[in-house]
């Protein structure tokens, strides 16, 4: 074998460990921001509705809570604490396997409680900005209509979705615990209306790029 064989086989070596070192950085720097950063969710039922609709897709901003390191049962680096009104995304208290996005309503210490569809916290009326009744009329149904008080724990918080009449929430399981809390949704990056027959319809345009309140 020639001298001029054996260099051009030692570049094609020297190239082809080039490219594998930079699709295994990519990789671990993918997987590092997905832990760490910023994950992408999608959303399956109504229950936040008019604020996010099925089949919108969204960031969220992982490290704005904490980061929860494996294996550790504690946060670090906490920027910010979850403040009522954040839109955020957690793992089921009764389902691990399981992630949910909720509305907080309720932070640590406050007391909560639901009068015939109006919310109260810490006694005073709260202007509710955010949520929907398509029920009409008002009922007795406890809890979803009438709930509490109750006071939100420390270190915990008190979700609902803003569909209020359609939502699974913290008015029926109980509060979120901080460590459970996986992060804030920030952006709308996708969203796609499958029940749309008009395939130039099926994609919401209008809704893409839009930041989450």
């Amino acid at each position: 074998m020639s001298k001029k064989n054996i260099e051009t086989k030692k570049s094609k070596g020297g190239v082809i460990r080039e490219y594998a070192e930079s699709i295994v950085i990519a990789i671990l720097i993918a997987l590092f921001i997905r832990a760490f950063v910023v994950q992408a969710f999608k959303i399956p039922s109504g229950s936040m509705e008019p604020t996010l609709l099925v089949g919108d897709h969204l960031l969220v901003n992982k490290f704005i809570y904490g980061i929860k390191l494996p294996f550790v049962d504690r946060k670090f680096f906490v920027y910010k604490e979850p403040q009522r009104g954040d839109i955020v995304v957690f793992i089921f208290p009764k389902d691990k396997k399981k992630d949910f996005i909720k509305r907080v309503v309720g932070a640590p210490g406050d007391t909560v409680e639901i009068r015939q569809k109006k919310i109260y916290i810490n006694g005073k009326l709260w202007d509710d900005p955010y949520g929907v009744y398509r029920d009409s009329g008002v009922t007795g149904l406890v809890p979803r209509d009438n709930f509490g008080p109750v006071v939100v724990p420390p270190e915990h918080v008190l979700v609902m979705g803003d569909n209020r009449d359609r939502s699974f929430d913290s008015r029926f399981w109980g509060f979120v615990p901080f460590d459970q809390l996986k992060g804030k949704a920030l952006i709308l990056y996708w969203s796609w209306n499958r029940l749309s027959r008009n395939i130039y319809e099926k994609v919401r345009f209008r809704r893409i790029g839009q930041l989450i309140h």
